[in-house]
């Protein structure tokens, strides 16, 4: 057994793919209308579409919306953490700017159109 990816639940495929396509910069490698993924095992789902096929008809007594609570964080490496923030910082709602963390590595974070937390990083040697 091996993991392979998380999964986020989106609220809007397009509005998401949009975020990560075009402001984060990933490239899609697949785009199967309800789930997009992208480069690096990185993959998000229509939030809805995914409940249904997870939970079926138990789906609509599920929190009607379960996306972006703080309790997931997407984290993603830059090798130029410099001018990875410097794109990003005025194009995402950010939860911090770029700061050293306790354990020495460059990092800032911020929102996804979800609400999901994001931190990008600088390479760990």
């Amino acid at each position: 057994m091996r993991f392979v990816n998380p999964i986020p639940f989106v609220r809007d495929i397009a509005a998401s793919t949009a975020f990560y396509r075009d402001v984060l910069g990933l490239s899609v490698t697949a785009d199967h209308g309800p789930f997009v993924m992208f480069e690096g095992n990185f993959t998000i789902h229509d939030g809805a579409a995914l409940a249904s096929t997870v939970w079926g008809d138990q789906a609509e007594t599920i929190d009607v919306d379960p996306f972006g609570r703080r309790n997931l964080l997407l984290y993603f490496e830059d090798d130029d953490i410099d001018a990875c923030f410097a794109r990003l910082k005025d194009r995402v709602p950010l939860i911090h700017g770029l700061n050293e963390q306790p354990w020495g590595q460059r990092v800032f974070r911020f929102y996804d159109p979800d609400g999901h937390a994001v931190e990008i990083g600088e390479p760990m040697p």
